[in-house]
């Protein structure tokens, strides 16, 4: 009956578009029934075509049914990183803040988005022992289940989160910063075979990067994470880039003062040469357990470091091999810094049998060679 319908109707309809007469006819004979299951067919379909393009532009995209977001790990200026799990996993959320709150203008916002974007095609691709792996992302969404309970909520019981947030979710990383790992040994020093293995897995992990032709830009012990056994891993790609076949495409203050090497600070055109720089200061800080030019702000660092080529004191006792690693990576002429894959054969070749560094041998504590120790 259904069929006869429909047949009926279209040739009603194509004796119309020949006669160019008005059609009028019953709607008892038509098959509404059939038209709807037909409608419901073709709208299943074009969603379905949707969704498939969709996931195709965006792989990275996590299922936010998965992800249980439980409480605060850090603050930032865009945004929060969170505990929770996604899929059964043990992860870090990284929302960042869009600025949907008012506190933005329109231009930072598009910033913020493009980052973040830059942030996740970046990381996606990444698999290394050495650097965080990612887990997923979602964009701009409003099904992120944020607590709101304790330390999360705010004055009026909600939480901070603006409507349309995104996220970032990472493995956790348990044993925190490379930074406070320091600053937790700042008096009692790390043995020299300890220095030389995180020394070399954040020298790999940087190799790997640059292998990928990605240059990270923001290289700090504060964006370096160990795990329970120490085991370093790179984190936070926030500023993070695919290398630039002309470096004159490279310019720009770009990555933290104390870090960046002089060509960024004065906006010379730049290349993964500029990681090598940091990772220098990341060395006399990994050996040192200490904070580079702590007696200076960062305007007499700055100036200083371009014009009258300042870096960090050497302190004596440290062996002639990894002075001569840092002397060359934070040289101020980039085309003379090793490449990180160098880096790494030359931290390989060093021998840490017979211990010295910091730690004398027969001593338990550091030998305090830089002068007063500052902090706790």
């Amino acid at each position: 009956m259904a069929e006869k319908s429909n047949s009926q109707v279209e040739d009603l309809a194509m004796d119309r578009s020949k006669s160019g007469k008005d059609l009028f006819f019953r709607a008892d004979k038509i098959d509404f029934k059939s038209w709807d299951v037909q409608l419901e067919k073709h709208v299943s379909r074009v969603w379905s075509r949707e969704r498939e393009s969709y996931v195709r532009k965006e792989i990275w995209e996590i299922d936010l049914s998965k992800l249980d977001i439980r409480y605060v790990i850090a603050h930032g200026t865009y945004g929060t990183v969170y505990r929770g799990t996604y899929d059964g996993q043990d992860v870090a959320v990284k929302v960042l803040d869009w600025g949907e709150d008012g506190m933005a203008t329109v231009a930072e916002t598009a910033a913020l988005r493009a980052s973040f974007r830059q942030e996740v095609a970046v990381w996606h691709k990444l698999d290394n022992p050495n650097v965080t792996k990612f887990v997923g992302a979602s964009m701009g969404t409003s099904d992120l289940r944020i607590p709101t309970s304790g330390a999360l909520a705010s004055t009026n019981g909600q939480n901070d989160i603006p409507s349309r947030a995104c996220c970032v979710v990472v493995e956790y990383v348990a044993g925190g910063t490379l930074k406070n790992y320091l600053i937790r040994n700042r008096r009692k020093k790390l043995p020299y075979k300890a220095v030389i293995r995180i020394a070399l897995d954040l020298a790999r992990g940087l190799s790997y990067l640059h292998s990928q032709k990605i240059v990270h830009r923001d290289v700090k012990t504060e964006n370096m994470l160990l795990d329970a056994r120490t085991n370093l891993k790179i984190a936070d790609f926030g500023v993070a880039r695919v290398e630039a076949q002309n470096p004159k495409d490279m310019t720009g203050e770009t990555g933290t003062l104390g870090y960046m090497a002089p060509e960024v600070l004065d906006g010379k055109p730049y290349n993964r040469k500029c990681d090598v720089y940091s990772f220098g200061i990341c060395l006399w800080e990994i050996y040192c357990c200490d904070m580079p030019y702590a007696d200076l702000t960062f305007v007499e660092v700055s100036s200083a470091v371009v014009r009258q080529n300042l870096r960090p004191d050497i302190p004596r006792c440290c062996p002639n091999a990894f002075a001569s690693i840092m002397k060359k990576c934070w040289d101020g002429n980039p085309d003379k810094r090793p490449e990180m894959d160098e880096v790494v054969r030359l931290l390989e070749a060093i021998d840490t049998s017979k211990g010295g560094g910091m730690i004398p041998e027969g001593q338990a504590t550091g030998c305090f060679c830089l002068g007063n120790v500052r902090g706790p």
